[in-house]
């Protein structure tokens, strides 16, 4: 009997020991509480709790939180009714602050950026309202972070998801972006005609400077072909009067090695008296020396007469 008690004392101081152990997992940690009070926290690893003295007050979650809030009604400065939901990011750094800072915290958080969204929207028009997300999500981000800090909770992004305007303004806000693309729409079209019809006008203009440029080449080579020509010309005169020149040349040289005695050149100058004074020329060129004609015309006398 005795040792069946063993075994069962035994058996439950075991039972007792392994319901004890604890391992805390990555990213967790274990707020416990000895007699009612707070004792440790726990961190990653092996642990053991004493019986009937420690319990594990809460099981807290290191990891960032996310959490979507319903649509919030908020009233602009110039009094225009919108709802906003939000999402906001959250970790917690401090477990102990998280288990006893606040009830319910991620009610308070609501409730905290219900509030502060509603102090923020109120200093801002409708327009403002629209195009400023990021300023009113820096805005809450600080002040939920300032806040939750006591709670051992660190904000660390806000984003405004959805923002919805009033039925009729989202409307007039529809007709607003319509027209809006029709104009630029219309200024895309005009700018396509534009660009078209200069480029049509840069093509034409370029047709005349090609047809110009044609022109003036063409001209330039005839220019060049009649003044080709005219110097062929020229060079063909001058080449004749050179060959006139030469036989005339090779004529007197001839002559002189010929030795003609002085009765042909006698007859050769009254020739070419009688050819100026034949009548046609207007002038007639006497020697100057009298006696040198009176000689000529007496060797030619001389001549005539021994013929």
């Amino acid at each position: 009997m005795e040792f069946i008690i063993l075994i069962l004392l035994a058996v439950f101081i075991l039972t007792v020991v392994i319901l004890n152990i604890k391992i805390v997992p990555q990213s967790k940690a274990y707020v416990i509480e000895r007699l009612g009070t707070y004792s440790a926290t726990w961190q990653t690893g092996f642990h053991f709790k004493i019986p009937f003295l420690e319990r594990v007050a809460k099981q807290v979650s290191l990891k960032e939180q996310i959490v979507d809030f319903p649509p919030q009604p908020v009233i602009t400065k110039d009094n225009v009714t919108m709802q906003i939901d939000t999402v906001v990011f959250f970790q917690i750094t401090d477990p102990k602050l998280f288990a006893y800072g606040v009830e319910r915290p991620i009610s308070a958080i609501e409730n905290l950026t219900a509030t502060t969204l509603r102090n923020i929207i109120g200093e801002m028009e409708l327009d403002h309202t629209l195009t400023s997300r990021d300023v009113i999500n820096a805005k809450i981000r600080g002040i939920l972070d300032e806040a939750t800090d006591p709670w051992g909770i660190k904000v660390n992004r806000v984003e405004l998801k959805n923002i919805l305007p009033p039925k009729e303004i989202q409307d007039a806000m529809e007709k607003q972006m319509k027209a809006e693309r029709q104009r630029r729409e219309a200024i895309l079209t005009a700018e396509g005609e534009k660009a078209s019809k200069i480029l049509v006008a840069e093509g034409q203009k370029e047709s005349q400077i090609l047809a110009a440029e044609a022109e003036k080449q063409s001209a330039i080579l005839a220019a060049e072909a009649v003044k080709e020509a005219k110097i062929k010309e020229a060079e063909g005169e001058a080449e004749a009067i050179l060959k006139v020149e030469q036989a005339r040349a090779k004529a007197i040289e001839l002559i002189n090695q010929a030795a003609p005695g002085q009765g042909y050149l006698t007859i050769k100058s009254l020739e070419a008296f009688e050819t100026a004074a034949d009548g046609k020329a207007t002038k007639l060129i006497i020697p100057s020396d009298l006696q040198g004609l009176a000689g000529l015309a007496a060797s030619a006398k001389e001549v005539l007469s021994d013929k």
